[in-house]
């Protein structure tokens, strides 16, 4: 196994792979971490031949939050120098989460602060039943924030007021019902549970499935009014006369594949 802290494997169908191999350390993120994991998401947002992105963890578990090493020597940062690791977090956080493509995360074992908020940034969450989640940052002094605002749109206000106050643990399955995770399955299945995810993306039009995330986003942030409404019009009538759309379209009325589906 490699000892690159940080793995990234691209297959023929453009699916990416982003790997956490820190398992000696349950996939805790540095500054190191951080700074690799915005290079790499940078890269597969440029790259056009991706057209998914899994998110995984080598190891027992997914991840523990910030690293024990790294927590020390914040504890003696100037409040600039905080400042600094505060907004590379936020902006890793921040490119996950509206990265244009599909992103699914892969969880097993534990994910406790920051990993919470990776698996919260992620379009589709696949999880084993064994999982374990915590927002534990209270118990250390501190609060989730620069994570606050994705796992709060993932499991609402009032699941974060329980979790984010008390710090306790919850398992895989309370993560399902406040909205965290989507799929829980045994671990021997994760890998079979995400390729499902996959091949049902893969029957959409990639140029509609990174226009329906960001319609999803613009949609859930702003008031039903007339405004919403020319926007949501306009955002179809752009992609009736996409290439991509009219492909669609026509490889539906002629009872065939379309393009991007490779027979």
């Amino acid at each position: 196994m490699s000892d690159e802290p940080l793995l990234l494997e691209v297959d023929q169908r453009g699916v990416a792979r982003l790997t956490l191999n820190r398992p000696e350390v349950h996939n805790a993120f540095d500054d190191d971490l951080i700074s690799r994991l915005i290079a790499f998401l940078k890269q597969i947002e440029a790259d056009d031949t991706v057209r998914a992105l899994v998110l995984q963890a080598n190891g027992r578990n997914f991840s523990a939050g910030a690293d024990l090493r790294w927590m020390k020597r914040m504890s003696e940062y100037s409040q600039k120098e905080n400042r600094r690791d505060a907004l590379a977090l936020a902006e890793l956080m921040r490119r996950l989460n509206d990265l244009p493509k599909p992103t699914v995360a892969r969880v097993q074992g534990a994910a406790f602060g920051g990993g919470v908020g990776l698996v919260a940034c992620c379009d589709m969450v696949v999880a084993s039943d064994t999982a374990v989640f915590g927002l534990t940052e209270v118990r250390l002094g501190l609060i989730p924030a620069v994570i606050s605002p994705y796992v709060i749109a993932a499991i609402g206000e009032r699941a974060a007021r329980r979790w984010f106050l008390t710090a306790g643990r919850f398992d895989v399955r309370e993560a399902h019902r406040i909205g965290l995770v989507h799929e829980v399955v045994g671990e021997d299945q994760l890998s079979g549970a995400v390729e499902k995810l996959l091949s049902e993306l893969y029957l959409a039009g990639p140029q509609a499935l990174m226009a329906a995330k960001d319609l999803i986003f613009a949609v859930s942030r702003r008031p039903l009014d007339s405004e919403l409404i020319v926007d949501t019009a306009e955002r179809i009538t752009r992609i009736r006369a996409s290439g991509e759309g009219k492909e669609g379209l026509g490889a539906f009325l002629e009872k065939r594949s379309p393009a991007w589906i490779e027979e």
